[in-house]
């Protein structure tokens, strides 16, 4: 049955759908937001900036705060420690066109963790309360938040954080169901997701584990949350967000991708990749995404996608990665690795 309430709305923005790109460092930059939304986000969220403007410079941030072309509501994510600073980034960003402004208190990376930022901030509720309230002073433009449900098992305070967000004015939360200390391991569970939820009356989504359009329902029904934040689950499926938006829609699954399909969304994401980063740098991250799409490509079998991973991971040119794909969905799947070795043999490729 579909869900009838209202759709989420983050300040002015009413959203399309229920389902959100989760932000994911160095996986969700300019194509891949621009893919997803393409395929059924209904928001996106960029890569984790720092909130030091005078790291600004380097290269790789450049690109994550890149923006250009992309329809609204454009959501940064910022990440730190000190209130002031957050604040100053926060403002800056909103000058540069972020339309919505993200604090990062969920990321468990130990760099990012051991410089007092991510979800290290959740064991300072006070802290907690200063940077969200100097932050949604700073800009014009709705803040929202990311979090896990507390630092550890034995400091489960998602619901107190949840509290203080809302009472600062943060207009949308997203929680992670899973407390820091279990980074991406176990289950995700969403009985502290619920009791956020039923404590404010923001828009809450939930995150974590969301890997299938009946996972999504279940969650959502399970938690009475607004919306699902995808993650993981849409690294080589971008798919994933059209699929759920029909199946909370409609009840019904949706038919996956046929391999025309596939072939002009990879053809598209890899000339995104190499247009925005450039051919040398565009060539190496393009390899990440492909191993992604191999692994939930199911006409190959283990040894299969581990000899076309090998070969595409030699490939030095966009040109030979273009031909790579336009062999990947010729005819005969099994005859497929050793067909593409030979292909693309010219352009040099490192032994499989």
């Amino acid at each position: 049955m579909s869900d009838s309430r209202p759709l989420p709305r983050i300040g002015r923005h009413q959203l399309p759908n229920r389902v959100v790109l989760a932000p994911m460092a160095g996986v969700t930059d300019r194509p891949f937001r621009t893919l997803c939304r393409r395929l059924g986000a209904g928001l996106v969220v960029g890569e984790m900036v720092t909130s030091d403007p005078g790291l600004w410079h380097t290269r790789k941030s450049r690109l994550r705060m890149d923006h250009r072309g992309e329809p609204g509501p454009r959501s940064v994510q910022i990440a730190g420690g000190d209130a002031q600073m957050l604040a100053e980034a926060a403002r800056l960003n909103a000058e540069m066109g972020a339309e919505i402004i993200d604090i990062n208190m969920g990321c468990p990376a130990k760099k990012v963790c051991n410089k007092a930022a991510g979800s290290a901030l959740l064991r300072d509720e006070t802290l907690v309360a200063e940077i969200l309230a100097a932050v949604v002073d700073a800009v014009d433009v709705p803040v929202t938040l990311k979090i896990r449900t507390g630092w550890c098992a034995d400091s489960n305070n998602g619901v107190r954080v949840a509290r203080i967000a809302e009472e600062a004015g943060i207009q949308a939360l997203a929680v992670h169901g899973r407390h820091r200390q279990q980074r991406y391991g176990g289950e995700a569970e969403y009985d502290t997701i619920a009791a956020i939820k039923a404590a404010v009356g923001i828009p809450v989504f939930a995150n974590g584990d969301i890997d299938s359009p009946a996972k999504a329902a279940r969650v959502l029904d399970y938690t009475g949350a607004d919306a699902v934040m995808v993650g993981r689950a849409a690294q080589g499926n971008p798919w994933i967000f059209r699929e759920i938006d029909h199946y909370l829609r409609h009840g019904q699954r949706l038919a996956a991708p046929g391999d025309g399909e596939r072939a002009e969304v990879l053809r598209d994401h890899l000339a995104a990749l190499h247009g925005f980063y450039g051919e040398h740098l565009g060539v190496r991250i393009a390899r990440k995404h492909l191993g992604w799409y191999l692994a939930g490509d199911g006409r190959f079998d283990y040894a299969g996608r581990r000899a076309l991973r090998a070969t595409f991971n030699g490939l030095e040119s966009r040109h030979a990665q273009r031909r790579f794909i336009d062999e990947l969905f010729r005819h005969d799947p099994a005859a497929t690795p050793g067909r593409i070795a030979r292909a693309v043999a010219p352009d040099g490729i490192c032994a499989a």
